[in-house]
């Protein structure tokens, strides 16, 4: 037991009293995201089935539900304890997971339900992993977070490896409204990982629980006040929307590309399905073993410039070559810098914030500002196509914009080192 425990320790970098709530906390996201990533390529074969000109109305009912979720969230944070609100968040999405399945066996209105499923889905992967990285924020110290949360991220990961094959092999033996189940039952397992990294944190964590047991407290609009009025949340804020901007904008014209390109849904399922699993095996092999020697190499703000610039060559790329293989490129790089390298380092900058920053304005910006950020994108460039502009001229004129996100991540960078040498961990 203490031989595999050394090997993790040198693998991870952990020290002795880490390994147990690394443990923990990779299964806790491995679930997480295997239980997302089973039903990702079903809905993007619903975004194609349902019109590549309706994703516009789609991301926006997507951004609306959040609104309204928003300031939920951050009515039921203030009242309840940490623990039981992790817990009834997953509760509560396991819930729609199985009324999922009632209605998709018995096949009623098929149509809608694909529709909502497109909406809810988005929206539960921005939610469920917005909480988990709240979570992690709140138990694990910034220098902590520095060294573990890409190891934690790998976790993430080999879920989103293994969704995908599940999804293959499942489909197979049972029907698709099965899946629905499989993915409940993964949650299942999250609580359980809560459960206990709730209690390790309340006995050995490094940050500060202030009155362990009891609620936060504040208003249901405390995410959304907390975020405008800090300088800091806001440039998380710009750096989150124009992430999402771009991502978004290839995403429009990538499904595009493919429906015009791929005639069958089995060929454009199975074609996204090799993206998800290229994207997920190269981030996953970055997130053990480049995340951490980049950043103690070239330092953390390496962590959260290295997409900006990457994006620049690709966005060039894009304007030269508009094709469908350049974009299919493009995008694996973007996703792999996203979830290896920039995700990880965005969720340090919380790190040393309140805890009510923690879970409300974090929630607030890791949703209503993400989900924004795609409503807006897909009406803009349908306005800009309709000017007679196209995916060329786009790409050129997000190459300027994409050095601006560069600044952005060395500034938050250098913020965040100075909240951590000034004030310390928050309580």
């Amino acid at each position: 037991m203490s031989g595999s425990r050394g090997t993790i320790q040198a693998i991870t970098g952990a020290d002795a009293a880490e390994v147990r709530p690394l443990g923990w906390s990779f299964l806790y996201f491995f679930c997480l995201l295997c239980g997302y990533y089973i039903l990702r390529p079903v809905r993007d074969e619903m975004a194609i089935e349902g019109g590549v000109q309706h994703l516009p109305w789609m991301m926006t009912a997507t951004f609306v539900t959040l609104l309204v979720a928003t300031p939920l969230f951050g009515y039921v944070s203030a009242r309840i304890p940490r623990d039981r609100l992790l817990l009834a968040v997953y509760a509560f999405f396991a819930s729609h997971l199985v009324g999922f399945f009632v209605l998709m066996s018995s096949h009623v209105t098929p149509h809608w339900i694909a529709r909502v499923f497109f909406v809810w889905l988005s929206v539960f992967n921005l939610f469920v992993v917005s909480v988990f990285w709240s979570f992690m924020a709140d138990i694990f110290r910034p220098e902590q977070g520095t060294r573990l949360f890409s190891i934690i991220a790998a976790g993430g990961s080999t879920g989103a490896m293994v969704g995908p094959l599940v999804t293959t092999g499942l489909t197979y033996v049972i029907p698709i409204p099965g899946l629905m189940l499989v993915s409940a039952a993964l949650l299942g397992v999250c609580w359980w990982c809560i459960r206990a990294l709730d209690h390790w944190s309340k006995q050995h964590g490094g940050q500060v629980v202030d009155r362990p047991g009891r609620a936060m407290g504040g208003s249901m609009w405390a995410g959304i006040r907390l975020t405008l009025s800090s300088p800091y949340l806001l440039g998380i804020c710009a750096y989150l929307f124009v992430l999402t901007t771009t991502a978004t904008f290839l995403y429009l014209e990538q499904t595009r590309l493919v429906s015009e390109h791929v005639a069958s849904p089995q060929g454009r399922t199975r074609l996204f399905a090799i993206v998800d699993l290229v994207v997920n095996v190269i981030t996953f092999l970055t997130q053990l073993f480049m995340t951490g020697p980049m950043i103690n190499r070239f330092g953390f703000a390496s962590a959260l410039v290295f997409l900006p610039a990457a994006s620049v060559v690709g966005f060039a790329v894009i304007g030269v070559m508009p094709v469908l293989l350049a974009f299919l490129l493009f995008t694996i790089v973007r996703r792999v810098g996203e979830y290896a390298i920039a995700k990880p380092a965005r969720e340090v900058l919380f790190t040393v914030v309140g805890r009510e920053e923690k879970y409300k304005a974090k929630n607030f910006i890791d949703t209503a500002v993400s989900r924004g950020g795609d409503a807006a994108t897909g009406w803009m460039v349908n306005g800009i196509k309709a000017l007679g502009i196209g995916a060329t001229q786009i790409a050129w004129a997000l190459v300027p914009l994409a050095c601006l996100w560069a600044y952005l991540g060395w500034f938050l960078a250098r913020q965040e080192e100075r909240r951590r040498l000034r004030h310390g961990p928050p309580a």
